[in-house]
């Protein structure tokens, strides 16, 4: 049931976003209890353009999930510089706006991407 639950919300979540932003990257992300990984798509071509991941980073496994969250988003934010994103949309998906997913989000902004 809860799985249902969490797949139409972040159904709905999407759908109202995609009407609103047609020029816009979408940034989804997802979060699981030990890591996060985020990714910019383009969705006319079906494309991930940029990815950031914490899996398999053994120097970041050492610092809490909350420092996790910052530094991931400053390595996606240069990523994404690189390629001149700047405007993106914030997919939360299912995951509420707070914890590690706020703290994610206000790094991104604070290292110079809008949304």
């Amino acid at each position: 049931m809860k799985l249902i639950q969490d797949k139409k919300r972040s159904q709905r979540i999407r759908k109202k976003l995609k009407s609103v932003n047609t020029n816009r990257f979408r940034l989804s992300v997802y979060r699981s209890t030990k890591n996060i990984s985020a990714q910019i798509i383009d969705d006319k071509n079906n494309k991930t353009l940029v990815s950031a991941s914490s899996v398999g980073n053994k120097e970041l496994a050492k610092d809490k999930k909350v420092n996790l969250s910052s530094k991931i988003a400053e390595v996606l934010v240069k990523k994404a510089l690189e390629k001149k994103i700047t405007n993106v949309y914030f997919d939360r998906g299912k995951y509420k706006f707070h914890g590690r997913i706020k703290k994610f989000a206000e790094a991104l902004r604070k290292n110079g991407l809008n949304f």
